[in-house]
This record gives structure tokens, sequence and C-alpha cells, in this order.
């Protein structure tokens, strides 16, 4: 299930992408993109391409952004003639982002072992990696906590490097960027309070979704918000789990998956505190391996 979350960091990129692909566009006779004067920040300056060639090359592998499967050849094609060009970060993550919307984790986590490969620190290409081994991470894989460190590993460098090393094209609005920094710090944070709960320890995890929420909130994503109702609530603070699981339950729509968990899980609360559930609710059991 895609959350909120991982939607707007599908648009986002999505529109990264597409500034990337206006600001070349703008060029006159297949001259390379130059930088704007757009303020970017701190960390590394827009990325470009550097001659004629390498532009047009670019050009032709990004159109092929609504085929996940094209758009990963095509960036393999253009890696492969042009070896040191700066823009095959952005051709892979527009493979990543294809896949995404696709909804294939496990070659968007291929796409995203590519672009580490090409950069160790790309904060995308980790937070997507991670976000794959986080919800492919079940209680009973043998290897669950190799694969939840591994996860967390990733998640936790992202954040060191969201300021430094992320790759934007020529010509970004800086709002734009600054939008889509919230959003990957939220991710990144969200993916280490949830291995963290999986894990049951549950005060740690508790952290990690507050920092997640905080880190963007004007964007609340309503499953980091019920997981940190669990977290609570699994803590014994029943107060505070309702008051996010009524959070939850204003943010999401009763016919959803996540909607039916957040007004479970506010009923059992609203018991846990002394009052009544909502008239034809029954309260369940909070169960830390379900969420």
């Amino acid at each position: 299930m895609q959350t909120m979350r991982q939607t707007a960091l599908l648009t986002l990129a999505i529109a990264l992408a597409l500034t990337g692909i206006a600001s070349a566009g703008g060029q006159t006779s297949g001259q390379p993109s130059q930088p704007t004067g757009t303020s970017q920040g701190a960390g590394r300056g827009p990325i470009q391409t550097k001659t004629p060639a390498e532009y047009q090359a670019y050009q032709a592998a990004i159109a092929n952004a609504q085929n996940a499967q094209a758009m990963e050849k095509a960036a393999d094609d253009f890696a492969a003639k042009f070896p040191d060009s700066a823009v095959r970060v952005l051709l892979y993550r527009s493979a990543m982002n294809a896949y995404q919307n696709a909804g294939n984790p496990q070659k968007l986590m291929d796409v995203g072992l590519k672009v580490l490969d090409l950069d160790k620190d790309d904060p995308e290409a980790l937070i997507s990696v991670a976000e794959v081994l986080q919800e492919q991470t079940s209680p009973t894989d043998l290897d669950k906590d190799k694969r939840a460190k591994r996860a967390i590993d990733y998640a936790q460098h992202a954040l060191e490097t969201v300021d430094t090393d992320l790759a934007v094209p020529s010509g970004t609005p800086n709002e734009r960027v600054e939008a889509y920094k919230k959003t990957l710090r939220s991710s990144a944070f969200a993916i280490v309070g949830t291995l963290q709960y999986k894990q049951e320890q549950y005060a740690d995890a508790e952290s990690n979704l507050r920092k997640a929420i905080d880190a963007d909130s004007a964007n609340p994503d309503p499953v980091v918000v019920l997981r940190l109702a669990l977290a609570l609530d699994q803590q014994k603070k029943y107060a505070d789990a309702l008051q996010h699981a009524n959070r939850a339950v204003e943010l999401t729509q009763e016919s959803t998956d996540v909607g039916k968990m957040a007004r479970n899980e506010r009923d059992r609360l609203v018991t846990m505190t002394g009052g009544s559930p909502a008239p034809g609710s029954s309260p369940q059991t909070s169960n830390s391996s379900n969420h």
C-alpha cells in the first residue's frame, strides 16, 4: 500500500525531474543546460550536462520517464555512453520514480542500488532502498535483524546527506528543493521509527515517529500518525495515544485500510481511558506485528 508520504515523495520527485527537462529545454541549438542563478541552499550545486551531445542524449533518455523498463534501459545506455556525466543520477532517479508509480518495489530497490553505486550519499536512493527493505521485512524472516539494520543505516545516512548531497537539476526553484528535503527527512525518520516499532523498541519508535511528523508538519502522513499512536499505546500512554489516534481518524476515510485501523485503535483507546467507543465498533487489542 502506498502511503501519503510515498505519494508525496513520488509527486515531488517527478516535479523535480520535470523541472530539469524544462530548464534544459530552454536552451537553444542543443546547448547544455547552464546554472540559472536560482538559489539551491547549502550543499552541492545544481547538476547539468556539459556538451550538446550529452544534452541531446539526456533529452532522448528522459523522454521515456513514463515507462519504467524503457526508462531504466535508457539510463543504462546513457551511463554507458557518458560514464562521467553528472546527470546519470537524474535518469536513474526517473526510473526509480517510474517503478514506484508502477508498484514494483523490487525494481525500485534494484535501480536505487544502481544510484548508490554512482553516489553512495544520494539521499533519495538511500531512502528508497531503506523503505523497500522496511516494507519487505517481516517478523518471521530469518534475516530480519540484518535487513532492519541495513534499512536503518541507509535511512540515518540519508539524514546526514539530505542537505549536502541531494542532486537537483539546474533551474529548480529553491522552495521546491526545500519542500522535497522536508519529505525526505520525514520519510527517513518514519522508516527508522517503523522498524523500531516492529522490533518492540517502543520508546525509540515514539521518538523517531514524532520526528517524522515534525519534519514535515504541514503534510502529516496518517500511517505515521497511527504508528505513533500504537507506539504510545504499547507504553500504556493511553491519553497521548488517543490524541494521535483521533488525528489519524481525521486524516483518513473510514473505507480505507488505514482508516479502519485508525478507528479500531481510537475505539480501543477510548475504552482504555474510561470512555465509550463509537456505536457499532468493536475495539481490538493492539498488536505490534500488524501495523
